[in-house]
């Protein structure tokens, strides 16, 4: 096969499309970490959705009836087993020749979704190690939800995946889209491009701030079982979508902007930074839109405000890298 073989969208960027990943032994065994590490979640999730209850202790709310933690059960399951299918679309042949977008837009969410958890819950981890971590009131004062050990489980799990993820995407993308890593930034993008980082800058200051504040102990706009549910545990998770919120501003900016800088640099922000700030933030509105505990109190404006905020800036520099991703092909 060669190389006009391939789709005329992918020619733009590729290197070596034609060719089979290289598959040496360290590529095989982060394929072999990824789909092992999926079968936590996959087996917690689908005996949830047979009716069985371990893991979750008496009160919680995801004993309350009704469709939407059914629905929440499948699609999460669905989302954890599509991570098998972009195992095996990076370390299989036929995976160079999927389309882009059908690619790029499940990595894009998967490393959005697991950005926070690779740096927010190592931190976590030390911080109890530490002594640090929340004590017998703040624990009492939050709503039952699931047993700990898931926790536990299911996020050193989720940290294997993206690691593994991560080591097995960047080959992938140098070897198929090599040309987009290469060389400066060079001229700067057009007007209406800047206009959007400019705007994507405004609106991840202001959630950086918000949520900076609560990661300190600020106490505003929050419920009072959020407050008396905080410690250091909670304020690493706040700092984190800070951090993330203030990376996509940074990297729309520099992408936006051009130069002479070396383009690896912006391109990761961008696409880390945007990705976790748009995909945290409609994960977690939707989470706030659910059905409440009975009795439990709303959610504030400025809650919904700050995860809207949130995917404001992961949209706004997404379209940003589309943009300088689309002035980087070359017919």
């Amino acid at each position: 096969m060669t190389t006009r073989a391939v789709r005329q969208s992918d020619t733009a960027y590729a290197t070596r499309p034609s060719a089979a990943p290289v598959m040496g032994t360290g590529r095989r065994i982060l394929r072999a970490v990824a789909l092992a590490a999926t079968l936590p979640y996959l087996a917690l999730k689908a005996v949830w959705l047979g009716g069985s209850r371990i893991g979750i202790p008496d009160g919680s709310v995801l004993l309350e009836p009704g469709l939407f933690f059914t629905v929440a059960n499948s699609v999460t399951l669905v989302m954890d087993a599509t991570v098998i299918l972009i195992v095996l679309a990076l370390t299989r042949p036929w995976g160079l020749r999927v389309p882009s977008w059908l690619l790029v837009v499940p990595v894009f969410v998967a490393t959005g979704l697991l950005t926070p958890i690779l740096t927010g819950f190592p931190a976590q981890m030390l911080v109890k190690a530490l002594g640090a971590g929340a004590d017998e009131a703040a624990g009492a004062a939050r709503e039952p939800f699931l047993d700990p050990w898931v926790f536990n489980v299911v996020y050193s799990g989720f940290t294997l995946q993206g690691l593994a993820l991560a080591g097995l995407f960047v080959p992938y993308a140098r070897e198929r889209w090599g040309r987009c890593w290469q060389g400066v930034l060079g001229k700067r993008l057009p007007s209406s491009t800047g206009v959007a980082a400019g705007a994507s800058a405004v609106t991840g200051a202001a959630v950086a701030a918000v949520y900076l504040y609560w990661a300190f102990g600020g106490t505003a706009w929050l419920t009072a079982e959020q407050v008396a549910a905080y410690s250091a545990e909670t304020g690493v998770v706040s700092a984190v979508h800070a951090m993330c919120a203030l990376i996509a501003a940074a990297g729309a900016l520099l992408l936006a902007r051009g130069g002479e800088r070396p383009v690896r640099g912006p391109l990761s922000l961008a696409w880390i930074g945007s990705a976790a700030a748009l995909s945290w933030g409609a994960w977690m509105l939707i989470a706030v839109l659910g059905p409440d505990p009975e009795g439990g109190e709303q959610p504030s404006a400025m809650l919904h405000l700050a995860y809207a905020g949130q995917m404001i800036t992961g949209i706004l520099g997404a379209l940003v890298l589309t943009r300088f991703l689309v002035s980087r092909r070359t017919v």
